[in-house]
């Protein structure tokens, strides 16, 4: 692979969650020029080949080789002009429970590296999320154990979800929260553990979901 050098190596194995692959990779490609090249280590996984392959196709980088060395994958990306998608995605989170943000937050951030606009309005329980000493648990009888799925979730690529909403910030997300969900949750303002949120209610977000292409409601 001589010829496609020089590159900047990151090697990601042993993680499966592509939304943390990428921005990982997002952020060497920033500081880089155009036409240049990173490569991208990987576990054999089926789910990080597609998606590799997808972001590049919708951010303009170019996928210019995949290595198979036994269960060992070697992507090489040439960064392209950055560029944003134009679409815009609005999600509605309502849940605090482990499980139940990492479909939401894996969403924003695939929408996010994709180059969309994110808007998140957090209400209801969720609103908890924003708060400094959150720490997201399992629900029910198993919420007294949820730091062992915590570090499963952690070990494949799953950051904890105030981290996962730090990176949105960092790609340019817009986050909201419900003011009555505070109040109601006993969350102050200056608990918060976020610059930047807007204290709104529904008549505010109703104008992000308006211009959104892709609603999400959890």
């Amino acid at each position: 692979m001589a010829e496609l050098s020089p590159l900047t190596s990151l090697d990601m194995r042993g993680k499966t969650i592509t939304t943390f692959i990428l921005y990982e990779a997002h952020e060497e490609l920033h500081g880089i020029e155009i036409g240049d090249r990173i490569e991208v280590v990987t576990d054999a996984f089926p789910a990080i080949d597609s998606d590799l392959a997808a972001w590049c196709r919708t951010t303009g980088h170019r996928l210019v080789d995949v290595v198979a060395d036994g269960e060992t994958r070697r992507y090489v990306i040439e960064k392209g002009e950055p560029h944003r998608s134009g679409q815009k995605l609005a999600a509605v989170i309502s849940d605090d429970g482990l499980f139940e943000l990492l479909s939401p937050l894996g969403f924003a951030l695939a929408a996010a590296l994709g180059g969309h606009d994110v808007a998140l309005y957090f209400q209801g329980p969720a609103v908890r999320v924003l708060a400094e000493r959150y720490t997201a648990k399992m629900h029910g009888p198993g919420r007294p154990f949820s730091r062992f799925p915590r570090s499963a979730l952690a070990a494949a690529g799953h950051l904890p979800p105030q981290e996962k909403i730090a990176q949105l910030q960092h790609l340019g997300a817009q986050i909201y929260v419900c003011g009555p969900s505070m109040e109601h949750y006993k969350v102050d303002p200056d608990d918060l553990a976020f610059d930047d949120v807007t204290i709104s209610e529904y008549p505010t977000f109703m104008e992000q979901m308006a211009s959104a292409d892709i609603h999400l409601f959890v």
